[in-house]
């Protein structure tokens, strides 16, 4: 089960509204292009689209400038099922997620892959990997992409966690609340992996992942680092119960992902974890 909150009002205007500069670069058409040419790809595949995220347009109507990034969100229930049966951990990195970009002047195509899942949440359904795989390469077709980095990737990399005594949708309610509280911060989809696995006969843990995002820090975050857009931004964030109890709360550490894909991090992907933690931690309690 999917609740959508695109915001598509103001996506739209906010893509009319663009920059001189923005307009006017070959570099961010060239990412408009291949932006495009994706989401006419997932729906010809048959995937469900999550969520459609330019992060410099909407940064932009923030008064934030940041080089052209925009991330697409898409999923299928059938095959993120069997990877969260494994281990519904690997629901940080699910649903499928791709991101057209500018690297230094140079568009740029980047995805996440089924070896850093593999890596990061020890999968080992070959089956439901390949499955994984096969779904992106139809979606990527002849674009010339790259998947994200996985040198120095290790089982849990970069995963914050909290805990709560609270069940999955006390948590889910009270983080809602608390994120949308912050009034920088826009709201993108959220998704019961749960409910999407009991319709095709499975059964999973509570597990609901959140997607929301601040268009002003998040593109501060990314100006000089764009390709965390990838996995940090949208933020995601994924609820599921504890077998012992209660509930577990695990998000994307953005200065570790900074230094996956960059080598370095800077003060605001430090800035922003404090932040993070801090709401979530405060709501759950």
């Amino acid at each position: 089960m999917v609740r959508f909150g695109f915001v598509l009002s103001m996506i739209a205007t906010l893509a009319v509204s663009t920059s001189a500069f923005a307009q006017s670069s070959s570099v961010q058409i060239t990412v408009d292009e291949n932006f495009l040419e994706l989401e006419t790809a997932v729906a010809d595949a048959g995937a469900t689209p999550i969520a459609s995220i330019d992060h410099a347009r909407l940064a932009e109507a923030e008064g934030v400038e940041m080089p052209a990034s925009r991330v697409l969100v898409f999923s299928d229930p059938e095959i993120n099922t069997p990877i969260l049966e494994e281990n519904v951990r690997a629901g940080l990195d699910l649903p499928f997620r791709v991101l057209s970009f500018d690297q230094d002047d140079h568009p740029q195509i980047a995805y996440t892959d089924s070896q850093f899942l593999k890596v990061r949440h020890g999968l080992n359904n070959s089956q439901a990997l390949n499955a994984f795989e096969n779904k992106l390469l139809e979606v990527l077709n002849d674009l010339d992409a790259a998947p994200a980095p996985t040198k120095g990737l290790l089982a849990n990399y970069g995963i914050i966690e909290l805990r709560s005594e609270l069940s999955v949708s006390e948590a889910v309610e009270r983080l809602r609340t608390a994120v949308m509280g912050q009034d920088d911060t826009v709201w993108f989809g959220e998704m019961d992996f749960a409910a999407e696995a009991s319709q095709l006969g499975a059964q999973l843990p509570d597990a609901v992942l959140l997607l929301f995002g601040g268009p002003a820090p998040g593109g501060v975050a990314m100006a000089g680092f764009p390709a965390i857009g990838l996995d940090a931004f949208c933020q995601k964030l994924l609820v599921y119960a504890n077998e012992e109890g209660g509930s577990v709360v695990i998000f994307n550490d953005i200065a570790a992902l900074a230094e996956l894909h960059y080598g370095s991090s800077a003060e605001p992907h430090h800035g922003l974890n404090k932040r993070l933690t801090a709401t979530f931690q405060t709501a759950i309690e």
